[in-house]
């Protein structure tokens, strides 16, 4: 069995990526080890940013060819209106309704479960001819100067070999991939537990997310709707040792809200730890890692899938570039494009998560007292609620140290810079490369470009980053970029081997 691209691990990255790959053609094999999907919520919210990477995929068939996976997913879950926080009798309302994210057709955080996410990526997969192979385990890898060898071991127990031009792990934290490339993940694991659980709660009240601060951290209710009303998120107390009953999350609750909450009916109850790691390296060879098997964090911030989903469409296109003869060098900007915004985003949560569980005198201090006199002035501050919010949509993150990122003669001193998202026409955000035009400059013959009535000259990536940038007389600078990224090597061209350790087999 041959596949360009073998997927191993079928959560929320594995899927964005196959879709991602086989809208471009790409013959891709989607294996994981687990029987079936998650049916558990899980990851609970979409940033503006991810729905952005995923508003090119289309099903193609249907009624609606044309509606996207983005759409479906808006339709699905619900945009968090507001957030109120509870704190020693006080509450503040910290409105999410009217963010100022200008250039994005997303402006909001949207509220879904990780299973409703998957199941509706995993239907347009199947839309598009790609089969998710469950129950089968990847067990072993050689790598060979024009592929890599897998061993997989299917439901009845018997191997098989496929050949793949590569192989990306989106397997997890325990990933195989990661294992048998001989990448190291480093980190820790917190000290504090934590319990999760779906169910229904009297009392709070609907429509919002809620958050209980206490001495002993946070107590947080997200609306679900499905597959029950309420998702709880709370620390456990350092004595628990197994997970916890209905009645012990009853009497965490009542210590937080001082009774006035009533938790009943659990759909889905358990216990975790949360650990911070990343891998050494986000690619060995011919092998790649993406979402957690790269980087594991806490929630804080609802990071973790979105970043997972962005790393897939950031390598997908370039994978699907050089298996059309593209440049090789392509592939060796993923790590250097998506290892920065890992450590970013395991900083950023990291921080917000020891603030908010720490149990320093201080930090304690500042959580029960000093938060609930300075809230209510900070939610009325409509500018500073959407610089922070913006921070965590992923809207703001940047490759301008890229080697893909190039400013041109005459580019402008303002606008979003080589590197940067572009937030301009929506047939930018369309598949494919897009060229933007000044419309007082007429473009070359040979191009076809959008217009638009900026003074620049822009070359947006598939991913909708900008790659090229420059004034109207930056031609030339487009000419060779464009003829070291876009234009396969000529004929008879020796493809260089790929960077790190030499093939080995496990």
């Amino acid at each position: 069995m041959r596949a360009d691209v073998l997927v191993v691990g079928a959560g929320p990255t594995g899927l964005a990526l196959a879709a991602h790959l086989a809208a471009d053609r790409v013959r891709v094999t989607v294996v994981d080890r687990a029987a079936d999907r998650a049916h558990e919520s899980r990851a609970l919210a979409i940033q503006p940013r991810t729905l952005e990477v995923l508003a090119g995929l289309r099903d193609g068939t249907g009624p609606d060819p044309d509606r996207s996976v983005s759409q479906r997913l808006v339709e699905a879950g619900n945009r968090m209106a507001r957030l109120r926080v509870h704190t020693r009798g006080r509450v503040a309302t910290v409105p999410m309704s009217d963010l100022d994210f200008p250039g994005t057709a997303y402006p909001f955080l949207l509220v879904l479960s990780q299973a409703r996410t998957e199941r509706i990526l995993a239907e347009h997969l199947a839309a598009a001819g790609v089969e998710v192979r469950r129950r089968v385990a990847l067990t072993g890898l050689t790598q060979t100067p024009d592929g890599v060898e897998c061993a997989l071991r299917g439901p009845d127990g018997r191997e098989e070999t496929v050949r793949a031009r590569y192989v990306v792990g989106c397997d997890g934290a325990h990933s195989t991939v990661r294992r048998l490339a001989g990448i190291e993940f480093t980190g820790s694991t917190y000290p504090q537990a934590f319990a999760l659980a779906d169910l229904e709660a009297d009392g709070v009240e609907r429509g919002a997310a809620h958050v209980y601060l206490s001495a002993g951290g946070p107590l947080f209710f997200f609306p679900l709707e499905q597959p029950a009303t309420w998702r709880l998120l709370v620390m456990l107390p350092a004595s628990t040792s197994d997970t916890p009953r209905l009645d012990e999350l009853q009497a965490l609750a009542d210590d937080h809200t001082g009774g006035a909450v009533r938790l009943r009916d659990p759909v889905w109850l358990t216990d975790f730890r949360l650990h911070l790691r990343a891998a050494t390296a986000y690619r060995s060879g011919r092998l790649f890692l993406a979402g957690d098997a790269a980087h594991i964090h806490s929630p804080a911030g609802a990071q973790g899938m979105n970043t997972g989903i962005q790393d897939a469409a950031n390598l997908a296109w370039k994978l699907a570039a050089v298996l059309r003869g593209g440049p090789a060098e392509l592939l060796d900007t993923y790590e250097a494009e998506r290892a920065p915004v890992g450590r970013w985003v395991m900083r950023l949560s990291d921080r917000a998560f020891r603030a908010a569980t720490s149990t320093s005198a201080p930090v304690r201090f500042a959580r029960t007292r000093v938060v609930p006199l300075l809230l209510p002035l900070a939610a009325r501050l409509r500018r500073g609620r959407s610089t922070v919010l913006r921070a965590v949509s992923q809207l703001d993150i940047r490759y301008r140290h890229s080697p893909l990122s190039t400013e041109g003669p005459g580019a402008p001193r303002r606008g979003p810079r080589a590197g940067d998202r572009w937030p301009g026409p929506a047939e930018a955000a369309t598949p494919g490369w897009h060229l933007l035009w000044p419309l007082d400059t007429p473009p070359p013959a040979r191009v076809t470009a959008h217009r638009h009535p900026g003074g620049a000259i822009v070359l947006v990536r598939p991913d909708g980053h900008i790659g090229y940038r420059s004034g109207p007389d930056g031609a030339d600078g487009l000419d060779a970029y464009i003829g070291r990224w876009l234009t396969p090597p000529a004929p008879g061209t020796p493809t260089p081997p790929p960077p790190d350790p030499p093939p080995r087999t496990r």
